[in-house]
């Protein structure tokens, strides 16, 4: 079994080597007998033994010789002498063995939204990295530093963009960042992409505006990067720095204020351009010098850092000025052209404009406060005083959102306050919309909106239209609340403290509650009878839930009011401050009575004479 294992290895050049050095060697022991030590006969004895064994053995070599030859020709091609020799001095590999598999390590932060759809390799010491990051910054800057500045995004423009030709002479742009405390890889990256994915011609300067950070990268380490960059393009990158921060408002009217081209771009720090972002915006301006520009946004997701495909929207707002997006108007549709651009109310606070023209009508309002309803005011001054805002969908820039913003944990303070001052400034007789929306008094409602003259001055120098022109020619899915009549929390005389509730979500029953005055017990009364209970919508499209009697029992409900007229329920009431609510059709009262339970609860019954006082009166009723 040995030879045959040799024989097999050596192939068919080893093989008849073998044979020949056998032959040669019998032949050697044949001449080394002694002649003078045997006898005639007995050396032809020993003649005869071996050439039977060399003709045996050769019998032997030539069937195997016979059966490799046999084999090779059916499985493979035959081998060249150079292979064969190859061969002989080749040692086989022996086969790699599997590496052990990685014990996962245990999972640190199992509440963290950071690790709900990643990090799952993470080790133990990584997992408190990434964690102390996340929640400094709110994106995933762990992650962040790992990926390369320049990465690859995908293209999620409508295949189209991609055909459109635009003018080869355009307006030179300057790209302004605004950052506080930003991550410095994140930051690096947005510079990146816009060096890259900008023409040279075109991209006049970036411009850096931190609004007082705190942390050292953003000093020594941005000043090494950008000194890199100057290398490749002198001078490119200037940076302002407030020796305060002053809020994100400020910071854009600083980079606005350090530009020099003719098209400012002010954008956020967290953001990459897609290709050929910057020439559909440029040839728009070119066209118009009057239109403000905004892009189309994609989510970058603060956790994976992957880009998700947002399609092309208007960018609207609700009466508390939040931002929100929004179908384009019907006549963009009809157009059947998604890689035009679309008329929108606002913006969401990025934005394109012709830089001279931006100054013009007053940049942004100086009196505002950190951040928020800066857009919105920009927005209605801009369609009021004579120019016009669009979204152009062939313009892509991602965006990261973060789970939280660690510079600001409650934006609602300065976002009321500037919300009431762009509705003292712009919104005319619309104004108490904005105070009913946050639930506060039309008049002494406590909040300071500084000094708003030189912004009513410029309003009249500017001679812009009245508001009411905005909300019929831009914005008329905004419903105008004119038969609203009165707002907030309600309660019975018969206990001061409760009020009416909107109860558990999802659900169909108010309820009675300890009052706290929160969004879940806002009532809302309307000249035509309805009850809203549990907040008002702001646009015309949206439904409220309604008050309603179920015309059986004595529980009342609470429906969408489109589904509980289409269903016939009783949703009208006759109310008046301080008197009984009372339903129009069934001619019963909501009222409260005692349960079993000994708390009070509300209930639909005969008018016993019990009555309701709301918070906030609009008009007489």
């Amino acid at each position: 079994m040995r030879i045959r294992g040799v024989i097999k290895g050596l192939g068919l050049l080893g093989t008849f080597a073998l044979f020949l050095y056998t032959v040669s060697y019998l032949m050697f022991i044949r001449n080394q007998q002694n002649p003078k030590e045997s006898s005639s006969v007995q050396r032809a004895a020993a003649e005869e033994t071996i050439l039977k064994k060399l003709e045996g053995l050769e019998g032997r070599v030539n069937k195997i010789v016979e059966s490799l030859e046999h084999r090779l020709r059916r499985e493979e091609p035959a081998a060249e002498p150079q292979k064969e020799l190859k061969e002989l001095k080749e040692v086989k590999k022996p086969e790699p063995q599997p590496k052990p598999k990685k014990k996962k390590a245990k999972k640190l932060f199992p509440n963290s939204f950071l690790f709900s759809n990643w990090g799952e390799d993470l080790s133990e010491e990584e997992q408190r990295a990434a964690e102390r990051a996340f929640v400094q910054y709110g994106y995933n800057v762990f992650l962040s530093d790992r990926l390369p500045l320049n990465r690859s995004l995908p293209d999620t423009r409508n295949p189209r963009c991609a055909t459109k030709v635009y003018p080869k002479q355009l307006p030179t742009i300057s790209v302004v960042l605004i950052y506080l405390d930003e991550a410095l890889s994140i930051l690096k990256r947005a510079i990146r992409s816009i060096i890259d994915k900008t023409p040279a011609h075109l991209l006049k300067e970036i411009v850096l505006v931190d609004d007082h950070s705190t942390h050292d990268d953003l000093q020594g380490s941005l000043d090494e990067y950008i000194e890199v960059i100057h290398q490749e393009r002198p001078d490119l990158i200037k940076k302002v720095r407030h020796k305060e921060s002053l809020g994100l408002i400020q910071a854009r009217i600083s980079g606005w204020d350090a530009a020099v081209s003719d098209v400012v771009a002010i954008l956020d720090a967290h953001i990459e351009v897609h290709k050929q972002w910057a020439e559909p915006l440029l040839a728009r301006i070119k066209e118009d010098r009057t239109v403000v520009l905004s892009p189309v946004f994609d989510k970058v997701n603060f956790d994976t850092l992957q880009v998700v495909k947002y399609i092309p929207a208007a960018h609207a707002f609700d009466w508390k000025l939040w931002c929100m997006y929004e179908s384009f108007r019907p006549e963009w549709y009809k157009r059947h052209d998604e890689t035009e651009p679309g008329k929108s109310p606002s913006v969401m606070g990025i934005l394109v404009a012709d830089r001279l023209f931006l100054g013009e009508i007053g940049v942004l309002d100086k009196g505002m406060q950190i951040y928020g309803g800066e857009n919105v005011e920009l927005g209605i001054r801009v369609w009021t005083c004579g120019g016009s805002i669009e979204v152009v969908p062939c313009s892509k820039i991602a965006h990261i959102e973060r789970a939280h913003k660690p510079y600001a944990l409650d934006l609602s303070i300065s976002l009321k306050r500037n919300a009431l001052r762009v509705a003292e400034v712009w919104m005319d007789d619309y104004k108490n919309n904005v105070l009913i929306s946050w639930n506060l008094p039309l008049k002494n409602h406590g909040i300071d909106i500084g000094d708003v003259s030189e912004r009513k001055k410029l309003r009249e120098k500017l001679k812009c239209k009245p508001f009411k022109w905005y909300m019929d020619n831009v914005y008329p899915q905004l419903d105008t609340w004119e038969d609203l009549v009165s707002y907030g929390a309600m309660r019975n005389n018969l206990s001061e403290n409760n009020c009416i509730d909107q109860g558990p979500v999802p659900g169909s029953v108010p309820i009675l509650h300890p009052c706290h005055f929160y969004s879940p017990q806002m009532c809302y009364y309307r000249r035509s009878g309805e009850f809203y209970i549990g907040g008002i919508k702001s646009h015309k499209y949206s439904s409220n839930r309604c008050l309603v009697d179920p015309g059986e029992g004595h529980v009342p409900g609470l429906h969408d009011c489109k589904v509980a007229s289409q269903k016939g329920f009783h949703m009208y009431w006759e109310f008046k401050q301080g008197q009984e609510v009372r339903n129009k059709h069934s001619n019963r009262c909501l009222e409260i009575a005692q349960g079993l339970d000994s708390y009070y609860h509300l209930v639909i019954q005969t008018c016993s004479g019990q009555h309701w006082r709301i918070h906030n009166v609009i008009k007489d009723f």
